[in-house]
């Protein structure tokens, strides 16, 4: 791509320095991956800062330099004068438009679907994946199970565990258009929001599933985690909306400025999309979906009621897209179950393990409840302090657990720099004392899936919570590899 500074550059320049045309072959805010004729784009962080790395960058290959600090682009604009300088008010902005343009705006060819809210994203993300499938319409994923295409899972290295940033978001979109793929669905993150990871990004829907407390670790104060969440529907054509949520609903309805769907699991709220009768079977779930005065029998291989509401979420999600109810309701049967979310294993002597990555207070409650529905001996249940999230989250998920199992094994997702031994401690501080159920302790979450399995007996179930980001474990800045599927075979086959 050949870039005219006076003309084609896609962003507002304070300043620049050097050629005004170069030829463009990529935009790069990773030092280590540039290359001859790279657009670099220095992106302050958390650890350290891009700014820092424009030497190396430059004897890559970098053509374009672009950074908000004037002091330290002067310091190398005289040295390097075959290289473009370009002082910005924003990086980040810079480098969602930069990629956008040299992408060749592909994000147009693709349906875009933005999923928000503090729990159900994941699960909602793969169901609109699913549901789009199903119809005909090849469909994509970006989150926190990874990247897809339609037809299967992409070996992408993210920059986070969920949102990649904009350089690599539109790279993906372009791989999804490449596979044939027609639409894409993403989970859309309260911290991709307000770190601009999907700026210049315009959502054919955008969708509400909740909000709670949680990241507060980063945003400090619930206010700031919504005003980061509602910035997702000043930038999609339409949305759809949780009726029930107390958290944030209202004011999508009141700024959002798009045609808006609704969904309840009340009917007398006056949704457009409700629910009733919803009862369970051996093979998932039944329930009666109500949609423009007619009601429809629905059966679904899913199991836990509130997934009812992340499936209706995923149909209003694609009835918005303009694919009819006449085309969504014969494939419902065929949805796939969410790895990770209410994922059954059937173990020996009737057991059933349970993997459900519930990491906030409110997700852990539904999963507990949604568990002791189905017929049990007893219930014993993992639950964890997460090391690189919100200290203040952990003793409320020890009372969200509390005397709805018969035994709680406590342990530590992704330490971080933290000592495993801190983080349990803090889960603790939730608990009445006396406990109201045996409580164990474990290090780590291997050896917490492992204690978990070893009390089971006959009959039980075996619900392991919490967070386990792309098969690993955050311990040290180092991604360690984890699986609690693997822990489970070795466990049994160790058994028999």
């Amino acid at each position: 791509m050949n870039l005219s500074f006076d003309k084609d550059f896609p962003i507002r320049s304070l300043s620049f320095h050097g050629p005004i045309q170069q030829e463009i072959s990529s935009v790069i805010y990773n030092s280590e991956n540039v290359t001859d004729g790279a657009v670099f784009v220095c992106i302050p962080g958390e650890n350290t800062d891009g700014h820092f790395y424009i030497e190396e960058a430059v004897a890559k290959g970098a053509a374009v330099i672009i950074g908000s600090d004037a002091v330290v682009l002067d310091s190398y604009k005289n040295r390097f004068e075959n290289v473009t300088f370009a002082l910005v008010e924003d990086p980040r902005e810079a480098l969602a438009l930069f990629s956008i343009a040299l992408s060749e705006v592909v994000q147009d060819r693709l349906v875009k679907v933005g999923i928000t809210g503090t729990n159900g994203k994941t699960t909602v993300a793969a169901y609109v994946r699913n549901l789009f499938n199903l119809v005909g319409m090849p469909c994509g994923l970006v989150g926190t199970n990874g990247v897809y295409t339609s037809k299967s899972k992409l070996a992408f290295k993210k920059t986070t565990p969920i949102k990649p940033l904009s350089a690599d978001l539109h790279r993906i979109f372009s791989i999804l258009t490449e596979h044939g793929d027609e639409a894409v669905s993403m989970e859309v993150t309260s911290i991709a929001l307000d770190q601009k990871r999907t700026y210049g990004v315009e959502f054919e829907v955008a969708v509400h599933t909740n909000l709670s407390e949680e990241h507060l670790e980063y945003h400090k104060t619930i206010a700031c985690y919504r005003q980061a969440k509602l910035k997702l529907f000043s930038q999609t054509k339409k949305a759809v909306v949780n009726l029930d949520d107390r958290g944030m609903a209202r004011e999508i309805l009141e700024t959002a400025d798009c045609p808006i769907l609704t969904y309840s699991q009340k009917p007398g709220r006056g949704a457009h999309l409700t629910w009733t009768n919803v009862r369970h079977t051996a093979e998932g779930m039944r329930f009666d979906l109500i949609w423009q005065g007619d009601t429809h029998s629905v059966t679904m291989p899913l199991f836990a009621d509130y997934n009812v509401g992340n499936m209706a979420a995923a149909i209003g999600a694609l009835l918005q897209a303009d694919i009819p109810m006449e085309r969504v309701l014969p494939i419902l049967p065929e949805v796939e179950r969410v790895e990770g979310r209410f994922q059954l294993i059937n173990g020996p002597e009737e057991r059933r393990i349970i993997i459900d990555y519930a990491h906030t207070p409110v997700a852990l409650n539904k999963v507990l409840k949604a568990s002791n529905e189905l017929k049990h001996n007893r219930l014993i249940a993992l639950i964890a302090g997460i090391g690189i999230r919100d200290f203040g989250k952990m003793p409320k998920m020890a009372r969200a657990a509390e005397g709805k199992a018969d035994v709680l094994v406590v342990t530590v997702d992704h330490p971080g720099d933290h000592e495993p031994e801190v983080v349990i401690n803090e889960v603790m501080k939730g608990f009445s004392i006396p406990h109201k159920q045996q409580v164990m302790t474990a290090m780590t979450r291997k050896a917490a899936v492992e204690a978990a399995l070893q009390e089971s007996g006959p009959g039980d179930i075996i619900l392991l919570t919490s967070g386990c980001i792309n098969g690993a474990q955050i311990i040290k800045g180092e991604y360690v590899p984890h699986s609690d599927e693997e822990i489970i075979d070795q466990f049994f086959l160790a058994q028999r």
